[in-house]
């Protein structure tokens, strides 16, 4: 692991040479320079460690582009509500889906009977309240959630109100017995 991180760290500093300390506005544009830069320096670093290089020498800005994850084909049709959209990227319209922000992810409980299912309950309680949001369907799970509490619960029934009135009267004259035997009169006499 530390032969690995040190690598790493080697390949982020050579990248860094190569692309230098200039602030980019695009992450795609960046993504896209510390590729070439890995090419030009012959690095031999998987696609994921060069990602990591490059998050490393980054970080989140909320008025930048979104980062593109994948351009598809012309003949792909964009889906806006399954995260693919319209895009312009080096100057030709195309289709595309961007890299989700991982700390805007939500996740919601979606009745399984939902009249027109998951695609409904997205369009009619999510868009509203965000327009560019999408959903997932690789990180959709269906099933049952069984409330233990609701089905096997049995609760203890309530006491009645001459029940608890009765405990209160006995524990009253009980502390009052108790205070009888505390308290002394000023005569020194019990």
């Amino acid at each position: 692991m530390w032969k690995r991180d040190h690598k790493l760290l080697q390949g982020g500093k050579q990248l860094m040479e190569v692309v230098g300390t200039e602030l980019f506005g695009d992450y795609n544009v960046f993504a896209n320079a510390v590729d070439k830069a890995a090419k030009q320096l012959d690095m031999k670093v998987s696609a994921a460690e060069r990602k990591l290089i490059a998050r490393a020498m980054s970080w989140r800005d909320e008025t930048a582009p979104p980062v593109v994850k994948k351009v598809h084909e012309k003949k792909h049709d964009a889906d806006p509500q399954h995260g693919v959209f319209e895009a312009t990227t080096n100057g030709s319209a195309g289709v595309v889906e961007y890299e989700p922000d991982t700390e805007l992810r939500d996740s919601e409980q979606v009745p399984l009977l939902e009249e027109g299912g998951i695609e409904a309950f997205f369009q009619r309680e999510v868009l509203p309240h965000v327009p560019d949001a999408w959903i997932d369907h690789a990180k959709t799970q269906v099933g049952y959630e069984i409330s233990f509490t609701r089905h096997f619960y049995k609760p203890t029934p309530l006491r009645s109100l001459e029940e608890i009135k009765a405990d209160l009267k006995a524990l009253q004259a009980e502390a009052e017995g108790l205070l009888d035997e505390i308290v002394v009169p000023a005569g020194g006499k019990a």
